[in-house]
């Protein structure tokens, strides 16, 4: 069975009202609304070598010890995000939390930048570890590879703000390593409405796989062309490769790339196709959302072609001008390595060509802990003191990562059933909104240095210890 058909969004002007910028690092760098660039383990304020200023990552975080990276040669070389970073403790299904005020309802693009420093094959590999976003698993992190070549890595995702804060969390999966999460920077990049506004962010997030500027042998594209700081990776082929002078008015596009994407391009030769394994690494079978990107090089001109994935049509009589567009789909079924095939249609006298594309791998968003558990949850936890370094981020999601003394039922709506704080240290008092976690089942208080009395209890109608 075929693909859903693709979107085709040509040029066309499009009105955003922008929200206030609320802090000194977006107002100032450019980005919208509640933005973070974190330079973790950092003591002080650092600006990049693209002169983007980076905050110590100290303020959102209450778990974690700041160190350095062991790198060969002076460390003055590094770019100062990577010249620090934040090493959390090695403890099995503890997640390590970020908790950053966010605009509800809007979509964040983060990126977390991993960095171990020197690593030879005889010694231990770098920490895996798990990605999760407020309830939802994003990705397990394996830096080895690049930390071979002395080389930092990246991931990047899209995802919905479903309230006023976002928890970004390092989750300890003992079925990988053996030791603690690190982390060497954080993005978190506010996104106008109309990016990648075809995907449903209420069931979706998505995962990066490849955002490319074909006929590029330059640097990455990024900010400032890109306001978003998104990276476009160059893809040289000097036999299809062509460069262009156009002015395509990139805020013309829902996705806004940068304009510099549509100054180069593959050009297929005279009445053949173009055919480019693109991605270059093979996919697992599943579900993407796939953008591409057109931009006729000559002006006043325009071309006709049909573009297949994988020999099923992704557009047909694709008319390209000097203005630009753009074709996505949203739930494109890719399987192994892809092949993204331009052919020439009649009665164009000019050959296809490509100048950008982005794929992005869609997941599930995880549920979240019924509101008002977690509202009585924060509200113990604010009350109590030398609480386990884990408790921020969800208090049970996503499965497998609740807090520590905390058990949970995932039925159709996920209840707290269970706190067991026994020999935990804890002092300070019991908030009396325990009375509000009406499905626990069990309370276990003993060998801590609580005072004050146990408040009311007599709302949990199916506690049966205590």
């Amino acid at each position: 069975m075929p693909p859903p058909r693709p979107i085709l969004a040509a040029a066309a002007a499009l009105l955003f009202l922008l929200l206030p910028v609320h802090l000194a690092l977006a107002e100032a760098q450019g980005f919208r609304g509640f933005s973070y660039l974190l330079n973790c383990g950092a003591a002080s304020p650092t600006t990049d070598s693209r002169g983007l200023r980076w905050e110590p990552d100290g303020p959102y975080v209450s778990a974690g010890t700041p160190g350095e990276p062991t790198v060969p040669g002076p460390g003055s070389l590094l770019e100062p995000t990577l010249a620090t970073l934040r090493t959390f403790p090695n403890r099995p299904r503890a997640k390590f939390c970020y908790e950053l005020p966010v605009d509800k309802n809007r979509r964040y693009l983060l990126r977390p930048t991993f960095f171990y420093g020197a690593f030879s094959s005889s010694a231990p590999p770098p920490p895996a570890f798990d990605l999760i976003v407020d309830g939802t698993f994003w990705t397990a992190v394996n830096t080895t590879d690049d930390a071979l070549a002395g080389a930092a890595s990246s991931y990047e995702g899209v995802f919905p703000a479903s309230g006023r804060n976002l928890s970004f969390c390092l989750g300890l999966n003992p079925e990988y390593t053996d030791a603690g999460p690190f982390i060497s920077a954080l993005q978190v990049i506010q996104l106008d409405d109309s990016v990648y506004n075809a995907t449903n962010f209420n069931t979706s997030a998505m995962g990066l796989i490849a955002r490319t500027r074909f006929g590029s042998t330059g640097d990455i594209e990024r900010y400032p062309d890109d306001s978003f700081d998104r990276f476009w990776q160059p893809f040289p082929d000097s036999k299809h490769a062509v460069s262009s002078t156009q002015n395509v008015t990139s805020a013309d596009f829902w996705n806004l790339p940068p304009p510099n994407v549509f100054n180069t391009a593959f050009v297929a030769e005279q009445d053949a196709p173009l055919v480019l394994q693109w991605p270059p690494m093979p996919l697992q079978n599943d579900s993407y959302y796939v953008a591409l990107y057109f931009a006729d090089t000559l002006p006043e001109n325009s071309r006709t072609f049909n573009v297949y994935i994988n020999d099923y049509p992704f557009i047909e009589g694709l008319n390209v001008t000097s203005a630009g567009l753009s074709v996505f789909a949203t739930q494109w079924i890719l399987s192994g390595l892809t092949s993204v095939i331009l052919k020439p249609a009649s009665p164009s006298a000019l050959p296809p060509l490509i100048n950008a594309g982005e794929v992005f791998g869609l997941f599930p968003v995880g549920r979240l802990t019924y509101a008002r558990d977690v509202r009585a949850m924060e509200s113990i936890k604010e009350s109590l003191r030398n609480v386990p370094e884990d408790w921020n981020g969800d208090p049970c999601m996503p499965s497998g990562y609740s807090w520590t003394g905390v058990t949970c039922d995932e039925g159709s709506r996920i209840r707290v059933i269970s706190l067991n704080f026994s020999g935990m240290g804890l002092s300070g008092s019991l908030s009396p909104e325990i009375a509000n976690l009406t499905a626990l089942t069990n309370i276990s208080f003993a060998h801590n240095s609580l005072v004050g009395g146990i408040p009311d209890l007599s709302n949990l109608s199916k506690l049966e210890r205590l």
